[in-house]
């Protein structure tokens, strides 16, 4: 079991390392490519888009396909699609090799947390998910911090090369050491009908909004700390492994927030979120304020995001692992999002502190949706249907508990 986690938690680590490693290299890229830092973001704008396709689509059509099988084709195409980036001769083949990147993101992780539940066995899935999404974590305290300081001296391609071996590792373990299981859903028709849910598709309005926020800052934040806050570029590695700990922190208490009270640890992570934005906004021209403003975008973010992901499966008891694809589809409408309106207003001249304020507009549209929508319920499993874990799905007056999951 624990291998089994481990290579799970392997893929996060090497997803989360690639999906953002490109906002460090963003400079690099830009320069090697002859094109400006708003025109490199692009790149992290067609990964985001391709997460948004891919974890919807990809989880419903493999709902009959073997678990580990279905790992291994979406690894084997993250893998590919890192080695195609980095050979991409000019921009559009960049944006091309990100969104074939980003397509198996989400399925990944909605699929790699039922596998985990199910090794891990009954009373165990929290644990399971936890340590998948840990990985997540540690690629933004090691993995993007590395690998921003290799492509700086070698080159952002060596960098890519490096993740797509990251990937081929991934493979291995999973191949070795997760058991082969049954299809991810008991069928397609019950994916589908998760879809016909007016309140999951609010809630995912909302975080598709509202992480908005988070990455109108991100995308940009190498740029903003060597050309605002004075840092070199030597800097820029260390301020992503200060965030990536801030995420650290932020999964260790989300998790105790949401197995409190969901919808509220959800509003709170979007005040916090808005908060974070306004004072790195105030604060960004000077190093160490701005450092631990980001520390603290990185905290609030990530309590936002497990208790988002954890309300979606909550409005999905019966194919949970659509419901926490579609968290990852969320997120990357917002990495989408915030890092166009942010490159819109750096374009226009306004600095590089403006997306801050980008980000406080989404964040607050985000927080606007919850309060105006977030009472509503879902449509509940019936009384003890299975939810993937070997336990009873909760009565509808749960809806508003968190799953017993740290994501």
């Amino acid at each position: 079991m624990t291998l089994a986690l481990l290579a799970l938690a392997l893929g996060g680590f090497t997803i989360g390392t690639t999906e953002f490693a490109t906002m460090g290299l963003l400079p690099q890229i830009g320069a090697d490519l002859g094109v400006s830092d708003p025109v490199a973001g692009h790149a992290i704008t067609a990964y985001a888009v391709g997460v948004v396709v891919g974890a919807p689509l990809l989880t419903v059509a493999a709902a009959r396909m073997s678990r580990r099988r279905l790992l291994l084709v979406l690894m084997g195409a993250y893998t590919l699609a890192n080695v195609l980036s980095a050979l991409a001769p000019t921009i559009e083949a960049l944006v091309a090799g990100r969104f074939l990147a980003g397509l198996p993101h989400g399925a990944f992780f909605g699929v790699g947390a039922a596998v985990g539940a199910a090794v891990a066995g009954p009373g165990r899935r929290g644990h399971a998910v936890s340590m998948m999404m840990t990985g997540l974590t540690v690629a933004n305290v090691v993995g993007v911090p590395l690998s921003t300081a290799v492509g700086q001296s070698l080159g952002w391609r060596v960098a890519f090369v490096v993740m797509g071996l990251l990937g081929a590792v991934t493979l291995l373990g999973v191949l070795r050491f997760v058991p082969e299981h049954g299809p991810v859903d008991s069928s397609v028709r019950n994916e589908l009908g998760t879809l016909r849910n007016g309140p999951l598709w609010i809630s995912f309005a909302a975080g598709a909004v509202g992480f908005g926020g988070l990455f109108a800052v991100y995308t940009y934040v190498a740029p903003t700390v060597t050309k605002v806050s004075g840092m070199t570029q030597g800097a820029v590695p260390w301020v992503l492994a200060v965030f990536g700990v801030g995420m650290t922190v932020g999964t260790l208490l989300g998790g105790r927030l949401v197995d409190r009270d969901v919808l509220r640890t959800v509003i709170g992570g979007f005040v916090a979120t808005a908060a974070s934005l306004v004072v790195f906004a105030l604060v960004g021209t000077m190093p160490v304020p701005a450092v631990l403003a980001l520390f603290a975008l990185g905290v609030t973010s990530q309590v936002l995001g497990l208790a988002m992901q954890t309300r979606l499966m909550d409005l999905s008891p019966q194919a949970q692992s659509l419901g926490a694809a579609l968290c990852h589809s969320a997120l990357n409408i917002g990495n989408a999002s915030g890092a166009f309106f942010g490159g819109l207003v750096i374009a226009a001249g306004y600095g590089y502190l403006a997306p801050a304020w980008v980000g406080l507009a989404l964040t607050l549209v985000g927080l606007a949706m919850v309060l105006a929508f977030g009472r509503q319920r879902g449509a509940v499993a019936p009384s003890g249907a299975d939810r993937g874990d070997g336990s009873a799905a909760p009565a509808a007056s749960a809806q508003e508990r968190a799953v017993p999951s740290r994501a």
